[in-house]
């Protein structure tokens, strides 16, 4: 199986956190992986960079996942790329706000490669 050559932002204020899902990452084939512990970071990483993918947590401060996902879904050179929120807890009206704000898909902690793997492909439509 080849590297995937899409560059993916991890975002996650939990340090332990962004580790798991480097690994996940690299189960299943994805290598070019930049981490921010912010969404800030994120923000000025994504503007300095060239990301096919962004994987962020919900949770986080002092911007959340979610301010995160309105800021790249307001930017014109941000806004199509694929977003995959990632968070613990599964209440519907999270899904539902994540849904209107534009994430592109939505993973429940725990989770393993295969899960990960399954809801890039659906983003990516390919992988």
């Amino acid at each position: 199986m080849a590297v995937n050559p899409i560059n993916v932002l991890i975002v996650d204020d939990y340090k332990t956190m962004l580790r798991i899902i480097r690994n996940l990452l690299k189960q299943i084939e994805f290598e070019n992986v930049e981490e921010a512990s912010d969404g800030n970071e994120a923000l000025a990483k994504l503007h300095a960079g060239n990301f096919g993918l962004i994987i962020s947590d919900w949770n986080m401060e002092p911007m959340t996942g979610l301010q995160l996902l309105q800021h790249v879904r307001a930017d014109a050179k941000l806004k199509t790329t694929p977003f995959i929120m990632v968070t613990a807890e599964s209440k519907t009206d999270n899904v539902i706000v994540a849904k209107q704000a534009g994430v592109s898909n939505y993973i429940v902690k725990p989770f393993n490669a295969e899960t990960l793997r399954a809801k890039i492909q659906k983003v990516l439509g390919h992988a």
